[in-house]
């Protein structure tokens, strides 16, 4: 039974994981009469406008968050660890080169996780950046449909 509890949980998380937040398309209602024709006309129009206004087209797959060039966080960690490591070590029993071992590999864990919060906080901005971009789109798109006559909501 222990051997399912991984897989399990992996497939809970990705099935929990929250879905990307993206800017949906407000609903417009007539507020002067207009014919459902009308209505369809200007939608097709305002759709057009707000993708050559901001420049953003929402049915295209957004472009894919630039990747950074790798840190080092790793390395660098290592790096200091050792070198702390070496200190005490000389210090405490006369022997740096266990010290510094032992300072590389907390150095090394101490610099993934440096890594790994950077990395999510990279996601995390292009995330929002995203998000913002559709929200102008649908901005520009009810200030065209409300220009029409229409209640955007």
């Amino acid at each position: 039974m222990s051997q399912w509890k991984l897989p399990l949980v992996m497939v809970m998380a990705v099935i929990a994981a929250p879905v990307g937040a993206q800017a949906q398309k407000p609903s417009a209602y007539p507020a002067k009469g207009q014919s459902a024709e009308q209505q369809g006309t200007d939608d097709t129009q305002c759709l057009a406008w707000a993708k050559q206004t901001t420049g953003i087209d929402p049915a295209a797959p957004p472009p894919p968050p630039p990747q950074p060039a790798p840190q080092g966080e790793r390395l660098r960690g290592a790096a200091r660890g050792a070198a702390g490591g070496a200190v005490i070590g000389e210090l405490v029993d006369g022997d740096s080169s266990k010290g510094a071992g032992i300072g590389a590999t907390a150095g090394v864990l101490a610099g993934g996780a440096r890594a790994r919060h950077h990395q999510a906080a990279q996601a995390q901005q292009a995330q929002a950046a995203q998000q913002q971009h559709g929200s102008a789109y649908y901005q520009a798109y009810s200030a065209c449909m409300q220009g029409r006559g229409y209640t955007v909501g």
